[in-house]
């Protein structure tokens, strides 16, 4: 289920993702190394790639971690059967699969993954308006999916090549709101409601829940200087605030600054001498942001010598 939810990808392709799936790619800009997870083509012949976040690599982690402890600290090479082809594939080290009987290891079916599902939702009770049970499918969380990425922010082309959607009208069919056409009749509707509602309810805040809302940008003071991310959002970097280009520097912590990047440098040779390369690169891409940080201050805090030249007024002559 989370999964499907992080990656909004289709039921066979969840039960096609192995653990040869899990890429890097290096950003050209920064180049920091970012985790990709190779989703193979279902439905087009064209292969995807998505990027892993935080919660996915979670989830991704605890399935190879539960595959890897039910089989010796390995995962096993297994060969999924294609119901469509009735073939057997290769023997692929795939996430999701199980003991069967007879000990044998297998691929979990289609029907296995709806049963998981409705198993799930017996177990948490969830039931809708009509008082009956609720019921999903594996499609049901591909559209939250998409729900969730375009009313989050992300515009529709890209959340459709997120999807494997060849047609921008297909993903829009996905979508429980996109238009800005819905946005304008609800704004309306709010405002009817408005009028008839209690004007308490749309009173000015007190000064004291005042006071409480100004205390959060106070939070927002850390070590190094300001953190200028948007009210309510979360720190996408994990605090690591070095890497982060939303934190203002403050001119008196250059010190500590220069004493985080000798820090690094320090690091870095540890980690080499001991063969830690994943550790390296890591502390490396930290470095590079520091330094980057530490000579923004420095053109922000140095004085410029450039001298203002007055051309004067044109003159129009007139001809």
């Amino acid at each position: 289920m989370e999964t499907l939810r992080h990656t909004g990808i289709r039921r066979e392709e969840l039960l096609e993702i192995t653990h040869l799936a899990l890429v890097s790619y290096r950003l050209t800009d920064t180049g920091e190394l970012v985790p990709l997870l190779q989703i193979l083509p279902s439905k087009t012949n064209q292969e995807r790639l998505l990027l892993v976040s935080p919660e996915l690599a979670s989830v991704l982690a605890t399935v190879i971690t539960r595959v890897r402890n039910a089989n010796g600290g390995r995962i096993p090479l297994v060969s999924q059967y294609d119901s469509h082809e009735r073939v057997f594939g290769p023997m692929l080290p795939h996430l999701f699969q199980r003991r069967a009987r007879g000990h044998r290891t297998e691929v979990i079916s289609h029907g296995t993954v709806q049963d998981l599902l409705d198993r799930a939702l017996d177990r948490a009770g969830l039931r809708d308006a009509a008082g009956e049970p609720l019921r999903f499918t594996p499609h049901d969380f591909r559209r939250m999916f998409a729900t969730e990425a375009v009313t989050g922010g992300l515009p529709v082309h890209i959340a459709a090549r997120l999807l494997g959607h060849e047609d921008l009208n297909t993903t829009q069919a996905y979508l429980a709101v996109f238009q800005d056409d819905l946005i304008r009749p609800y704004r309306s509707f709010l405002d009817q409601r408005r009028a008839l509602r209690p004007e308490a309810e749309y009173r000015e805040p007190t000064d004291e829940e005042w006071r409480e809302f100004q205390q959060h940008f106070a939070l927002r003071k850390i070590e190094l200087g300001t953190c200028g991310r948007p009210y309510g959002t979360p720190c996408k970097h994990e605090h690591a605030c070095v890497r982060c280009p939303m934190l203002r520097m403050d001119p008196s912590q250059r010190r500590r600054l220069i004493e985080i990047i000798k820090s690094l440098s320090d690091r870095i040779d540890e980690a080499k001498l001991n063969g830690w390369l994943g550790e390296a690169e890591g502390l490396r891409v930290s470095l590079q942001a520091a330094r980057k940080k530490l000579a923004a201050l420095d053109r922000a805090t140095t004085p410029s010598t450039a001298r203002i030249t007055d051309l004067g007024i044109p003159q129009i002559k007139k001809s």
